[in-house]
């Protein structure tokens, strides 16, 4: 369906106020110009002042028009009608099979980097990786590390591999199906950082969520039972005899869990717990490490 060309700035523009005048917000629709038309963000700044420009689209007008049709009408997020989503420095393949990586969780992956600032880990997992987002980053930022990861669907593993292929061909991440921990039994008491984005959203919350994700995302995903802890217990109480001796345990997990999650990882035996927060100052993310071996 790719329609190159080029177009009068004027006739962009244009367009561009008749697809806002259907609804929506700019910066998505500008988003859908840049990622699937072709025009950054930055060209049509430029256009903004200059209309008389030409720009060259590797999508017709057409083609958009329909994209974001359905996007407003049928609340299809636009990352699953272009097929793609920027997060950090990576432009992911993105699909039904796994959540959208969300821009907070950028800052798991800086949390887990920030704490082996020093060397990298010898060795990593990714509990729950989904679209590979956490795992490739890890893998780009540590590739002399060995990493695991891990997801119950199969449709996400076939999505993570695909962006290790588009982003990080030469990585050194194994990926493996199960659930959480048990996958990775050869590995357990040797693994130097588990990082995991698990479900967290309280089942009841999750049917209240925004069409857009709701609709369109896994529901495996999302959902963490009753009180959105079933996954974090397991994680959490499988961390003291899958991470190493010092090995650190990084979660995210919903805004109003931070005090729940810290328990729970004190209570499973995990020391140094603290609470790091998120973009707009909630404590989105909970640290904690595994005791070192005592000293007989």
């Amino acid at each position: 369906m790719t329609d190159c060309r080029t177009l009068a700035g004027t006739d962009l523009l244009q367009w561009r106020r008749q697809q806002l005048a259907r609804g929506g917000a700019a910066a998505d629709l500008d988003w859908l110009i840049d990622l699937a038309g072709g025009v950054s963000w930055a060209s049509l700044q430029r256009l903004l002042l200059d209309p008389s420009r030409t720009v060259a689209m590797v999508q017709s007008l057409d083609v958009l028009s329909e994209f974001w049709q359905r996007h407003l009408h049928d609340n299809v997020p636009l990352q699953h009608l272009v097929g793609l989503c920027p997060w950090r420095d990576l432009l992911l393949e993105s699909s039904p099979a796994a959540l959208i990586p969300r821009q907070e969780t950028e800052l798991l992956v800086d949390l887990a980097l920030t704490h082996f600032q020093a060397a990298p880990p010898s060795r990593w997992a990714d509990l729950g990786t989904g679209s590979g987002a956490i795992a490739v980053s890890l893998a780009l930022a540590w590739p002399t590390a060995s990493g695991h990861g891990v997801d119950l669907s199969p449709d996400a593993l076939s999505l993570a591999k695909r962006n290790f292929q588009r982003c990080a061909p030469n990585h050194n991440c194994s990926l493996h199906l199960g659930s959480w921990w048990k996958p990775l039994k050869s590995w357990w008491g040797i693994l130097d950082v588990v990082i995991s984005n698990p479900p967290y959203i309280p089942s009841s919350v999750v049917h209240g969520l925004e069409a857009v994700v709701r609709d369109h995302e896994p529901h495996l995903s999302l959902s963490g039972g009753e009180d959105g802890l079933d996954a974090i217990r397991i994680v959490v109480n499988g961390a003291p005899t899958g991470l190493a001796p010092g090995g650190v345990l990084l979660l995210e997990h919903h805004h109003d869990q931070s005090s729940l999650v810290m328990q729970l990882m004190r209570d499973a035996g995990l020391v140094e717990v603290s609470a790091a927060t998120d973009l707009e100052g909630t404590r989105r993310f909970a640290v904690a490490r595994n005791p070192f071996a005592m000293s007989s």
